[in-house]
């Protein structure tokens, strides 16, 4: 890389996917209150889309103000189930509650990336992926949430694709970078593109 790219996210997996691509991120968590903006942003009538898209540039523009000069990565993701937008269960019985009514229907993740540089933004994507649940037990939606909890409070769905989780679904229409909450390959074209990695 030409010049360092820091993350403004926690989160493992969106670290994982860039370390993978050849990158060396910074990791710099922003500290928002995603549950509290995306409630009031739901409030107001926001569009899905519009909801992805302004958490993600929250945290790129809050660290982004920290750190002049820097090429700064904000990303997010939403769930969209019969219209309604949906954020990280607040406890298992509200996951179990989600996974029992997603069960044999389809729902849709929106993830947005949102690049900033000296507090203001120079790039975003956003993308979509349609996931159907496939008519699973009782009994195995028990046992996922027994060996996932509480690590499956930290994702939209009550779920990880990239790891068990997979075994919930019948189909997956998307890019599997955008169900995992990061669109990397549009990012990795635009990084390129500008010159900080090798096009």
């Amino acid at each position: 890389m030409s010049e360092p790219l820091i993350l403004a996210s926690g989160s493992a997996i969106r670290a994982q996917l860039l370390r993978r691509a050849g990158l060396s991120p910074e990791v710099v968590p922003a500290r928002i209150d995603e549950g509290a903006l995306q409630a009031a942003l739901v409030a107001e009538g926001a569009a899905p889309r519009d909801v992805a898209d302004a958490l993600a540039e929250q945290k790129a523009r809050k660290v982004s103000q920290r750190r002049p000069g820097a090429l700064v990565l904000g990303c997010d993701q939403v769930m969209v189930f019969e219209g309604a937008v949906l954020g990280k269960p607040g406890d298992i019985a509200e996951a179990r509650t989600r996974l029992r009514a997603l069960r044999g229907q389809s729902h849709q993740l929106i993830s947005a990336a949102v690049l900033y540089r000296d507090g203001v933004p120079v790039w975003r994507h956003l993308d979509h992926a349609t996931l159907l649940m496939r008519e699973f037990s009782d009994a195995f939606l028990e046992a996922y949430l027994e060996r996932g909890w509480p690590e499956l409070a930290q994702t939209v769905g009550a779920y990880k694709v990239e790891e068990d989780g997979v075994r919930l679904f019948a189909d997956i229409q998307g890019s599997h970078f955008t169900v995992l909450g990061l669109p990397l390959i549009p990012l990795l074209v635009h990084l390129g593109r500008i010159g900080v990695i090798e096009a």
